[in-house]
């Protein structure tokens, strides 16, 4: 098994993989939802990536903001989603980052790469 997700009574989930580290989630405004959930963990990976590649700089910070449209009928897709890098550090070149940003929604972002397929994936790199 690599994943259990188990319904907990009303509209609570808790969900667990194979190391069995857990997760919520929840749906009806009782929680974080798995659409949420997608898109938390598509600026997640991408992020991881850009971090992991500054892995020789001294980077203070990084985030990433993101906007979503989704389809109005069912299955609601993403659509459009526009995410906004920000890395501080010593010593960062812009450059740098936004070849990290671009070769993550290339290659190495699983779930921008699954998600690409139903939305326009944009984005901006801000080096602080």
């Amino acid at each position: 098994m690599d994943s259990l997700v188990e319904w907990n009574g009303g509209k609570s989930l808790t969900c667990t993989d194979k190391q069995g580290m857990t997760m919520g989630l929840a749906w009806g405004g009782e929680g974080v939802s798995p659409v949420t959930a997608t898109l938390h963990s598509c600026g997640a990976c991408s992020l991881i990536d850009v971090v992991e590649g500054l892995k020789n700089r001294e980077v203070t910070s990084a985030s990433v903001s993101l906007d979503l449209e989704r389809s109005d009928s069912d299955p609601k897709v993403f659509t459009k989603i526009h995410m906004v890098y920000r890395v501080s550090g010593e010593d960062l070149p812009e450059k740098l980052v936004n070849r990290l940003v671009e070769k993550s929604h290339e290659k190495y972002c699983t779930i921008s790469n699954m998600i690409k397929h139903t939305a326009d994936i944009t984005w901006e790199a801000i080096v602080e």
